[in-house]
C-alpha cells in the first residue's frame, strides 16, 4: 500500500525540521505546501524565513503490465529557495543556486536513507534514479533557488475490496 499525501507532507516538514540550514519550527516558517505557479507568481507570505522548503502536490498514473502486477506512479516536486535583495547581484545568485543544490542533495540522500526505515513510509517507494532538478528564480520578488521532481512507484493491489462496495453481483 503507498503512503497517504498527508505522510509525505509530515515526512518533508519534518525534514525542514531536522536540517540545520533549513531550520524550520513552529514560530519559524521554513516549510510550506504550495505549487510551482504560486512560488513563480511571488510569495505573499509575511511569515515566510529563508531558506524555505516546499512541497508541492503530486500527480499520478498506473502501470498495469498485464501481469496483475499493477503500479501507481506517483509524481510529485519539492523546492529550495532562498532571497537576494539585489537582483543584478549575480555572484549571490549563484552562491544560492550552489547552497540550495547542496542542501537539496543532503535532503535526496536522507531521503533514499530513509526508504528502509519503517518509520517513514512516505518514501518507502523513492527512487533516486527519477530524480531531476532545475534552477528557477523569481526575479519580482528575489527569490531563486531549484526545483527537484521525483517518483514513487508503488504496488497498487488490483483486487476489489467488497467492504467498499454495496454489492458485488454486477
Amino acid at each position: 500500500m503507498s503512503a497517504k499525501f498527508s505522510q509525505l507532507v509530515s515526512y518533508f516538514e519534518n525534514l525542514a525540521r531536522l536540517h540545520k540550514d533549513i531550520g524550520h519550527t513552529d514560530s519559524e516558517k521554513h516549510f510550506f505546501r504550495m505549487e510551482v505557479d504560486e512560488v513563480l507568481g511571488g510569495i505573499n507570505r509575511t511569515d515566510v524565513k529563508y531558506p524555505f522548503l516546499i512541497l508541492e502536490g503530486y500527480s499520478y498514473d498506473f502501470a498495469d503490465s498485464k501481469s496483475d502486477n499493477l503500479l501507481k506512479n506517483r509524481r510529485g516536486a519539492f523546492i529550495l529557495m532562498d532571497h537576494v535583495s539585489d537582483t543584478s547581484d549575480y555572484e549571490t545568485i549563484q552562491h544560492i543556486w550552489e547552497n540550495m543544490e547542496e542542501i537539496g542533495d543532503e535532503l535526496l540522500v536522507k531521503m533514499k536513507a530513509d526508504k528502509r526505515n519503517p518509520l517513514a513510509p512516505a518514501v518507502r517507494d523513492f527512487d533516486f534514479s527519477s530524480v531531476e532538478a532545475m534552477l528557477i528564480a523569481n526575479e519580482l520578488d528575489g527569490n531563486y533557488g531549484i526545483r527537484y521532481t521525483y517518483t514513487l512507484t508503488s504496488p497498487r493491489t488490483n483486487e476489489v475490496n467488497p467492504e467498499k462496495w454495496n454489492t458485488l453481483n454486477v
